[in-house]
């Protein structure tokens, strides 16, 4: 894989323009047949950083992002894109899932076919698809129809995939759940590039390890609700509330509660 982390997809090199960010969420609720999954939440993102969203399965973390990307609708409360091209918010943001869909062609096509649907010229298709095999370690398997690659390597083209597309802001969920250490550390190797490249990442887990590596700020859920956000060392040193502490101890969260509350000092800021 490339050392270089200042990878540009574009022929002409350009510093990244803000569009879309800031995204902000105000008391966003999402409830199906009347359970309420996500509860009054309220979060504002800006431009920068990589955010990790944590909390135990059951959280809302991957509702949350499928929210934010605009997936799904809130029953209540508000999604909005702050950038300037706010009404185009979906051509400059890209995610990527668990397990990601192959489509029946060779890895350079499954690129191709993304960059080729957004009307980008062939020669301009080819130079970023090169650029993007080679800083994801795919080069050698160009050829190789999508589906034979093993998951590490088909979740690495997922991830090229919405790379490639240049996005300003990239939703992954859970990314590495299925890999083993090898192809994680591949592929967060790969996210580092995306982050230093100037891409904003909102990124869900439950790996306590790979939050520490990869988290600049860290959002904790749990049932729906976010009771803490904090930068990451500060969360890892210390978190706040009681249930963030439980969860850094590895304790199953499995009492119910009448209240889930952040803490006092909780300051819903803006993000990084």
């Amino acid at each position: 894989m490339a050392n270089s982390v200042n990878l540009n997809l574009s022929k002409s090199a350009k510093v990244r323009t803000v569009r879309i960010l800031p995204l902000k969420l105000k008391d966003v609720s999402y409830e199906i047949e009347g359970m309420r999954l996500i509860k009054d939440l309220s979060v504002e993102f800006s431009p920068s950083s990589l955010t990790i969203l944590l909390g135990p399965n059951g959280a809302g973390k991957s509702l949350l992002l499928r929210l934010c990307h605009g997936l799904i609708e809130p029953s209540s409360g508000t999604v909005e894109w702050g950038g300037n091209e706010n009404a185009s918010a979906r051509r400059y943001q890209a995610m990527v899932f668990q397990r990601p869909v192959m489509l029946r062609r060779s890895v350079f096509a499954n690129l191709d076919h993304s960059l080729k649907h957004r009307g980008i010229k062939k020669a301009e298709r080819i130079y970023k698809i090169e650029k993007i095999l080679k800083h994801t370690g795919l080069t050698r398997l160009a050829n190789v129809p999508a589906r034979r690659l093993s998951v590490g390597e088909q979740q690495r083209l997922a991830v090229a995939r919405a790379w490639c597309l240049d996005p300003e802001v990239l939703f992954l969920d859970e990314p590495t759940a299925a890999l083993d250490p090898a192809a994680t550390h591949s592929l967060e190797e790969i996210i580092d590039e995306i982050k230093k490249s100037g891409t904003k990442i909102i990124m869900s887990t439950h790996d306590l390890g790979q939050a520490k590596r990869l988290a600049d700020e860290v959002l904790f859920l749990y049932r729906g609700r976010l009771l803490e956000r904090a930068d990451a060392n500060q969360f890892f040193d210390q978190p706040e509330n009681d249930l963030a502490q439980s969860f850094m101890r590895g304790e199953l969260l499995w009492w119910n509660r009448q209240e889930l509350k952040a803490p006092k000092k909780f300051n819903n800021r803006k993000g990084m």
